[in-house]
């Protein structure tokens, strides 16, 4: 397995190439999320001229924490849609794509991970009673 995508330019068939397979490009260690495994990508890469084009798709599997319940789950951040665009000049062979697609992972991250997007929350959680010092507002009358 690769830790790299690198594309390899210079053999490119010019009617377009698929290039398919598993990177560990998203190394991601942190307190609540974790990525599991290597990222699968499939992309389909062009020359036009001196322009390099890519689309695909990009997967990546994760451990999260929930930012409601606070318990660990399994989630995968699937990119569909995936394109990058670059200048390559003649002279160069392979274009290295690992740092674009490892941030159009990233980015793809919820801010906010739901283990279900119906998930109550901490259990026991009591709510509050209502502060009735507000009731005087409440009824005063503005004309």
């Amino acid at each position: 397995m690769d830790d790299k995508i690198v594309i390899d330019v210079a053999r490119l068939d010019p009617e377009g190439e698929t290039l398919s397979g598993e990177a560990d490009i998203v190394k991601l260690d942190e307190e609540f999320v974790k990525s599991k495994g290597p990222a699968k990508y499939s992309l389909h890469a062009r020359m036009f001229g001196d322009e390099l084009l890519v689309k695909g798709r990009l997967e990546q599997a994760w451990t999260m924490v929930c930012s409601r319940c606070a318990r660990d789950f399994e989630s995968v951040t699937v990119v569909e849609d995936y394109v990058f665009s670059a200048e390559i000049g003649k002279k160069e062979q392979f274009f290295d794509l690992t740092n674009d697609a490892r941030e159009c992972i990233i980015l793809d991250l919820p801010n906010f991970p739901l283990c279900d997007g119906e998930c109550p929350g901490i259990a026991g959680k009591s709510e509050s009673r209502p502060d009735e010092r507000w009731n005087a507002l409440d009824a005063m009358k503005l004309d």
